[in-house]
């Protein structure tokens, strides 16, 4: 069993700055690439930055973040962040956090979500 569990999400005004953690657990091998996606009402899930694993630490960003966001992890700690600036009304949407996972030495790498958190920019 694997668990992703997010925090950090909350109510900002526009300009301001909130960070997401997400924390991986469970029956764990190794873990590739980690990231953050979002959801706002009425759209498609979107990705907005990912990060893989290794001493590179390799991101990727939505363009609309770019500049704004910035992606971390902690692989000790199985943990990926999310740190966002500057941050605008249209970045309102649940934030779920995604990490593809090997649970043993010959299983196939899988996808695993978490719950979400819900992050609103309004003033």
């Amino acid at each position: 069993q694997v668990q992703l569990v997010e925090s950090g999400g909350g109510l900002v005004q526009p300009g301001g700055s909130l960070r997401l953690s997400c924390a991986a657990s469970g029956s764990i091998f190794s873990i590739n690439a980690m990231g953050w996606y979002r959801q706002a009402p009425g759209k498609q899930r979107e990705l907005v930055a990912t990060i893989i694993s290794g001493s590179a630490g390799s991101t990727n960003y939505a363009d609309s973040v770019k500049g704004r966001f910035t992606i971390s992890r902690d692989n000790a700690k199985k943990m990926v962040y999310l740190q966002m600036n500057s941050l605008k009304p249209e970045d309102t949407a649940v934030y779920y956090c995604n990490a593809k996972i090997k649970t043993t030495w010959y299983s196939i790498m899988s996808d695993y979500w978490g719950q979400g958190t819900q992050v609103t920019v309004s003033s």
